[in-house]
């Protein structure tokens, strides 16, 4: 008895252990030494590698400095993903750090990365696209040090001595320790981006993104259902919810056949709760630990963001077709602000604030698939009705 006791112990541990690490390279693709889940995902490598390939067919790299989950999103064209605050700027920066990086030597500074980022972004390329980058003004230098940032969270860089904030001001500078291994492991696309621009330069931006992704398929009934099955599961590991409406006749086909075993096996795995809706699939995370966008939340704008929902919920109840302005929303934040402006930030409660609180709140119940930009309004999706509140009675 005793034996059996603690085998079931061990066991136990074992699926606590595997879903952790599982939940963690959900959360975070790329984790580096330093972090505390990395010897958690090296103890269970060859698990993790076996089901992120049969489940979702991602590719799982795990070295000592590094594990890496090549996820690849289903869809390349949703704006509500990305790094926040990070725009096209932003981004175009993060890349040429990168290229600096490759080249640079296991030390380098931030002042010295600066300067070898403005002789690439210099190209004149660059300049026909709308790139100038200076360093001249303190917004720029800015920029830069939200990538290095982002660079350190990665475990690209460890900073050795310095402070950031110094550098932006012109008063000091930083120096770092560059991990090659883990710059090594950032790209993730399937092919090169230079090989593309070498063997198909007519493509246009869409067409290079999709490129840069393209997945081999075998042309048979079983190739294409296992296709149809990875992007199935990539969505609902990666969206907050799976509409039937978005899905072609095919997924939807195959998703009505399979969602209960799907839904099961991918929940059992992660320790999500799955939901089976009339409108779609969803894979719950009660903790909310595996989202990025949380509702509620604490703040001025979150709770904006929550007084928007359950207006729209309430209008949607009555006409679920209906579409509302941005203006109808800001208008209802200032009733609101009346009511619930002395929670909220000074600045929030002034006039004309209630325009950037309603773009907020909308880009926010987006990114969560509970509304859904039409042209210049706002629909509401269906998974928003759980943020409809019935009147209190007695």
């Amino acid at each position: 008895m005793q034996t059996r006791g603690l085998k079931d112990v061990l066991t136990q541990q074992q699926e606590e252990e595997r879903e952790r690490a599982l939940r963690a390279l959900l959360m975070r693709p790329l984790i580096a030494s330093g972090d505390t889940d990395l010897e958690l995902v090296r103890r269970h490598a060859e698990y993790l590698r076996d089901w992120f390939g049969r489940e979702a067919g991602w590719n799982l790299q795990v070295e000592r400095q590094c594990a890496r989950l090549y996820k690849r999103p289903a869809a390349f064209m949703d704006t509500t993903r990305g790094q926040p605050e990070f725009d096209r700027e932003r981004y175009s920066l993060f890349c040429l750090a990168c290229a600096v990086l490759e080249r640079s030597e296991s030390q380098i500074t931030l002042r010295a990365l600066g300067e070898r980022l403005l002789e690439s972004a210099a190209d004149p390329e660059l300049a026909s696209r709308g790139f100038i980058y200076t360093l001249e003004s303190a917004r720029e230098r800015r920029a830069l040090v939200g990538v290095c940032r982002l660079l350190l969270e990665l475990g690209v860089l460890a900073r050795v001595a310095g402070d950031e904030e110094a550098y932006v001001n012109q008063s000091g500078d930083v120096l770092y320790d560059v991990h090659r291994r883990v710059l090594a492991r950032l790209p993730s696309g399937t092919i090169g981006a230079s090989l593309i621009a070498a063997t198909q330069p007519d493509l246009d931006f869409d067409g290079r993104l999709a490129a840069l992704n393209d997945e081999y398929v075998p042309d048979s009934p079983e190739g294409r259902r296992t296709a149809l099955r990875f992007r199935l599961a990539r969505r609902l590991l990666d969206d907050p919810v799976l509409y039937h409406d978005e899905l072609t006749s095919e997924e939807l086909d195959y998703l009505t056949s399979q969602r209960g075993p799907m839904a099961y096996r991918l929940a059992q795995a992660t320790g999500l709760t799955a939901e089976l809706r009339a409108e779609g699939l969803a894979l719950v995370d009660a903790e909310g630990e595996l989202s990025d966008k949380h509702l509620p939340a604490v703040g001025t704008e979150a709770h904006a963001t929550l007084l928007v929902a359950e207006y729209l919920a309430r209008a949607a109840k009555a006409d679920g077709a209906a579409i509302h302005s941005l203006h109808e929303l800001a208008a209802f934040l200032r009733h609101a602000a009346d009511r619930y402006g002395r929670f909220w930030r000074k600045d929030a409660r002034e006039p004309g604030a209630e325009i950037e609180l309603a773009r907020e709140a909308v880009d926010r119940l987006a990114a969560l698939r509970l509304v859904q930009h039409v042209g210049n309004g706002i629909r509401p999706l269906p998974a928003l009705h759980r943020y409809t509140i019935s009147e209190a009675q007695t």
